[in-house]
């Protein structure tokens, strides 16, 4: 069964994903996926390698045609229109800029070849400069000589310049280092907010996601698992593939004790209250000597992160993630520490 289809607003739907599916053989990398998409929405598209992101991306461009299933575009059906027909911009990984041509004829490349004269390419082509906060000057710059954060703003240009109803985005900063791919996310959600335009924007980092989307879908073997704000996402994830995902989060397995009731297996003591087979606790919930449940662990490493510190706990059989605040003198590397976490904190997921 595939994930509610529901915008996230109520604004009018940009795309209408029905019964979707892309199969190669016997193998469904899309498999019969349902999705409405609000206009202006910024909707991110989670998974890791091989869960159908970037085929997914392909079909809405339209470089690949489905199986089955439908794509509508404002109520009209753009199912087998090709890409160059449909009113959509897509931006590669690999941002397939042309490096033998300037940074003003890459932008204005489509709009060349929909016969646009010199003068008004050009005119077009510093508004965008402007856009994506490139100097004017840059216009007659090779792209060749460009930072890899400039090509990546070269390229959204690109991809505005023939003003597109909806932007696809394929992983575009992956490549990049983290110092600029965090720059450059929040480039992007002022894009967005600034120009009112609808993105689908495809990547593995589900903390890429969290900072730029309006609405996250997590992609598992073809179809999504869960879709939701991001605040839903990360305080109530649906299962313990979406919990694992999300990153550093402690995830503690739920079994039957010598008596029936429930205990934490790697830990050895009760999960009272237990309402799932997994219990998903993030690392701000665990904190020294406090708490419902009580764990006797050992500090196998430390990392202070400006206002708070991040400890790496060696506890029965589980390995934990805590962060508390400030940098305490007691959390050194072999020191044997109580920690602790209430009840509340706790989600509780199935596989």
């Amino acid at each position: 069964m595939t994930a509610p289809g529901i915008p996230r607003s109520d604004k009018a739907v940009a795309l209408s994903l029905t019964g979707l599916t892309k199969a190669f053989g016997s193998m469904a990398a899309v498999d019969a996926i349902d999705l409405d998409i609000a206009e202006g929405e910024f909707l991110t598209i989670v998974g890791p390698s091989g869960s159908g992101k970037s085929t997914l991306v392909r079909l809405l461009a339209g470089l690949d045609a489905p199986t089955a299933g439908s794509i509508r575009l404002r109520g009209a059906d753009i199912t087998r229109v090709p890409a160059n027909r449909r009113p959509t911009a897509l931006v590669f990984q690999s941002l397939a800029l042309f490096d033998h041509k300037t940074v003003g004829q890459n932008i204005e490349f489509a709009m060349k070849m929909k016969g646009i004269a010199p003068d008004p390419r050009r005119v077009r082509a510093m508004e965008l400069l402007a856009l994506v906060r490139l100097p004017a000057h840059y216009y007659s710059r090779a792209v060749t000589s460009c930072s890899g954060g400039e090509r990546q703003r070269v390229a959204l240009a690109r991809a505005f310049a023939s003003d597109p109803e909806i932007l696809f985005f394929d992983e575009p900063l992956s490549a990049l280092d983290y110092r600029l791919r965090k720059t450059l996310e929040v480039e992007l959600k002022d894009l967005h907010q600034r120009t009112g335009k609808t993105f689908v924007y495809i990547t593995h980092s589900l903390e890429e996601a969290m900072v730029m989307s309006d609405r996250i879908a997590i992609m598992r073997a073809g179809r999504f698992v869960q879709v939701g704000d991001p605040a839903s996402i990360y305080s109530a994830p649906a299962n313990r593939f979406v919990a694992s995902f999300m990153g550093e989060v402690n995830i503690l397995t739920v079994v039957p004790g010598p008596d029936g009731t429930p205990r934490f297996a790697e830990l050895d003591v009760p999960a009272p209250g237990a309402r799932g087979a997994y219990a998903v606790l993030r690392p701000e919930a665990l904190q020294t000597d406090t708490g419902d449940v009580r764990i006797s662990c050992r500090v196998r490493q430390v990392a202070l992160l400006g206002s708070r510190t991040q400890v790496m706990l060696d506890a029965g059989a589980a390995q934990l993630i805590a962060e508390v605040p400030g940098a305490p003198a007691s959390l050194v590397p072999g020191a044997e520490l109580s920690f602790g976490f209430a009840l509340s904190d706790v989600t509780w997921v199935d596989e």
